[in-house]
């Protein structure tokens, strides 16, 4: 088995990403910003399935932290087989009112680290002539829901035409787009999610078992759930009005 490097990797989908593929036999770099929960996690994982995890503490926003992780996955001694793009943020607020500088910060993370980290990783992949990379998108990345929904279309798009591009090199490469999944996220934006109804709601190891899959068949898009592709689908002729869906509300 090779080594999967992880962003993103204390909690939620990264977290579930973890520990489906440390079974599997994988061994492991979880980055995030959290050092003390990384090292707590990496040590149950060690424990739990005996896997090497090493941990990698980095903030993506952060140029320096952004390159140390960016020179890890470069590095040719220690080669990532697999290379998953989870980490990610929202925001709560409409565009406008949100600080520029949040803004911009979200970018960096949903952008420009996957573009750093893909690149790296296709560098050397492509040399060995294998390799796969799953980049978390979302849903959203097919309706227009502000900067949240253009960050993930770029994901869907980038995903889908590197996946063409470099299959014939041996690297596969899909972008996973999920819709709402209970985790940590909407709590850390400060989303109330009493208003989405139940049946919208994933389970993580679900998204993540169905990602892997769909990854291994050389898929350039994974969308977890019937429900989901059925909504996807619609979304193509639904009025644009529809498309937005419903304002997001903070937490009472």
């Amino acid at each position: 088995m090779t080594t999967a490097l992880i962003t993103g990797a204390s909690s939620g989908l990264g977290a579930e990403f973890a520990r489906q593929l440390a079974a599997q036999g994988h061994a492991l770099v979880l980055v995030a910003r959290n050092r003390e929960r990384l090292e707590g996690f990496a040590a149950e994982l060690r424990s739990r399935t005996g896997v090497t995890v090493e941990v990698l503490p980095a903030d993506l926003t952060d140029p320096a932290q952004l390159a140390a992780v960016v020179d890890r996955v470069a590095d040719p001694a220690r080669p990532v087989g697999v290379l998953v793009n989870n980490a990610g943020i929202g925001l709560l607020h409409d565009f406008d009112e949100n600080p520029l500088e949040d803004e911009i910060r979200h970018l960096h993370l949903h952008v420009e680290s996957t573009l750093s980290l893909c690149h790296a990783a296709l560098r050397a992949m492509t040399a060995r002539r294998e390799g796969r990379i799953i980049n978390v998108a979302s849903v959203a990345a097919f309706v227009p829901r502000g900067s949240y929904s253009a960050a993930k279309a770029w994901i869907l798009s980038f995903s889908q035409w590197a996946n063409l591009h470099y299959k014939p090199s041996g690297v596969l490469v899909t972008a996973l787009c999920p819709g709402f999944v209970h985790t940590e996220f909407h709590e850390r934006m400060g989303m109330s999610k009493a208003f989405i109804p139940p049946f919208m709601w994933l389970r993580a190891p679900r998204v993540v078992r169905e990602g892997l899959l769909d990854n291994l068949r050389g898929k350039p898009v994974s969308i977890p759930s019937r429900r989901y592709k059925a909504i996807v689908l619609l979304s193509r002729v639904a009025p644009a009005r529809l498309k937005q869906g419903p304002r997001r509300r903070p937490k009472r």
